[in-house]
């Protein structure tokens, strides 16, 4: 009979987080490497290298793939013959490794769990609670399957009840457009079919912590309706041209998971949850004998890719720029900043919004004339960095905002992830103002651009505190013009022309 030590499970947990972390699974780096490969959109191709490059660096230096070291969530299966040497809860024992993982000194993981949600929304400090689900199943095993869920894929998440006759594929192909590019594409996407709500959405979270084998299936064949399913739905989806980042391209999903449940007969229940670009999963077992053990990857198994030395960009000083400056860039350019610029996010914005709507001036420091602003969360640093892992989070957060910012800070541009939406680029085209595209998924490479860091104001937010950065060469792309023009719009409309002509027979 098994017995468990509670120290062996809480270390196993803290280890395979830290693990995943640093370390994307193998067949998604291998997905990505063969969705690079075949890519036609030079966007899109740029995109995906840079998250590749991001991911080899994160492997070879131990630092978190993105800034947004996620919610964890953990599945745990326990035999029902098990014997515990515990004083400790199973929740308790989870969040206790998640404690150790995301203190540790040599690999410090951002911290991103609030309480109270629908009111003062406290960081807890140490990334606790998790979300633990547990399952007793036969036998005396311990098998744990454990995700970092970043919080830019979790929103996208979407639950419907459709009627027994109607298109599941149609409704799957209506949402995932209108999740936007927020998700950080291309990742996976997990599907829940049956049982009830809240069933649909468990089968779906589940499906994520599975392999990638698309092409495997589609080699020997679908011979399920589920297989069946992923197949046709792995198809459409990428002919929609949403592509990495969704900047237009051939590859939106590198997978389509999808786990089913008898369900009423009056009902159809279906959940669809994506998974970003940092896709940071691991399963272990434990058989009483120690710790669960983890195997890197091997280096390898990264493609060589250059990023090239910027020749082809514009580069552009941020210090000292203005409205005439910028209505020169074009949707799609891709530009090199280097100078200061000043970061916030949702809590930052909150704060500025209720100092402006009380008369009070902006804190000592936060000037945001002729400035661009930076919508990140990153993580602390170690060693002799200047920052941790600092990618871009999803701005259509900011959007209500923006027409705040810009009409009465004197910001004439942001950076962030992912497309605006229709209010937000009405007021960059009525400011004349401007939005940059940073690759979500990239933390650790965009870091490397930023020379220096300081809080200048809102200290007590913690990594949400508006810092200013020193940058040099920080890679981005022009997302919206001082028109309004996005390429979050113009980039899949044309692909998705494209690959429907390169689909159709001659």
């Amino acid at each position: 009979m098994t017995t468990i030590k509670q120290d062996d499970f809480i270390q196993s947990i803290a280890d395979a987080l830290q693990f995943i972390s640093y370390y994307h699974p193998d067949d998604f780096v291998k997905a990505m490497a063969e969705a690079w490969r075949s890519e036609q959109s030079p966007a899109a191709k740029d995109a995906i290298a840079q998250i590749l490059v991001n991911s080899r660096m994160c492997a070879e230096g131990h630092r978190p793939i993105c800034q947004d070291t996620g919610m964890v969530v953990a599945f745990v299966d326990i035999g029902m013959n098990l014997l515990w040497q515990a004083d400790m809860s199973v929740e308790e024992m989870v969040n206790e490794g998640v404690r150790r993982a995301y203190s540790d000194p040599e690999n410090v993981l951002r911290a991103s769990m609030v309480a109270d949600p629908a009111g003062a929304r406290k960081n807890t400090g140490d990334n606790t609670p998790a979300v633990v689900h547990t399952r007793m199943v036969t036998g005396d095993g311990l098998s744990v399957r454990i995700a970092a869920k970043g919080g830019g894929s979790e929103n996208k998440s979407k639950f419907t009840v459709l009627n027994p006759s109607n298109s599941l594929v149609d409704w799957i192909l209506n949402v995932v457009p209108a999740m936007g590019a927020g998700w950080c594409p291309p990742g996976m996407l997990g599907i829940g079919i049956g049982g009830s709500g809240e069933k649909a959405m468990l089968l779906a979270k589940e499906a994520l912590m599975e392999h990638i084998d698309i092409n495997e299936l589609k080699a020997r064949g679908a011979r399920t309706t589920v297989e069946k399913l992923r197949l046709e739905l792995f198809e459409k989806v990428n002919a929609l041209g949403i592509g990495a980042q969704g900047l237009g391209g051939l590859t939106t999903v590198l997978d389509i998971k999808i786990n089913d449940f008898p369900t009423h007969a009056a009902s159809l229940p279906v959940a669809v949850i994506p998974n970003c670009a940092a896709t940071r999963h691991v399963e272990f077992t434990l058989d009483g004998s120690g710790p669960a053990q983890f195997t890197p990857p091997k280096l390898e198994s990264w493609p060589d890719i250059p990023l090239g030395d910027g020749a082809g960009a514009r580069r552009v000083n941020l210090d000292g720029l203005t409205k005439e400056d910028i209505a020169q860039w074009r949707p799609g350019e891709r530009v090199l900043l280097s100078g200061k610029l000043l970061t916030g996010r949702d809590a930052a914005h909150k704060r500025i919004q209720d100092l402006l709507a009380n008369g009070k001036p902006l804190p000592d420091g936060v000037d945001f004339h002729n400035r661009f602003i930076y919508y990140v969360g990153p993580v602390d640093p170690v060693g002799d960095e200047v920052v941790g892992p600092a990618g871009p989070t999803t701005s259509t957060r900011m959007d209500k905002f923006t027409e705040m910012m810009l009409a009465e800070t004197g910001l004439i541009g942001m950076v962030g992830k992912a497309e605006r939406g229709p209010a937000a680029l009405e007021s960059i085209k009525k400011h004349g103002a401007v939005y940059l595209m940073a690759v979500g998924g990239a933390a650790y490479l965009v870091s490397k651009a930023i020379r220096s860091a300081r809080i200048v104001a809102f200290g007590d937010l913690g990594m949400e505190a508006i810092r200013e950065f020193e940058v040099e060469d920080m890679p981005v792309t022009v997302a919206v013009d001082s028109t309004g023009q996005s390429v979050h719009l113009s980039g899949p409309a044309e692909w998705r022309v494209k690959i429907d002509a390169l689909r159709r027979p001659n």
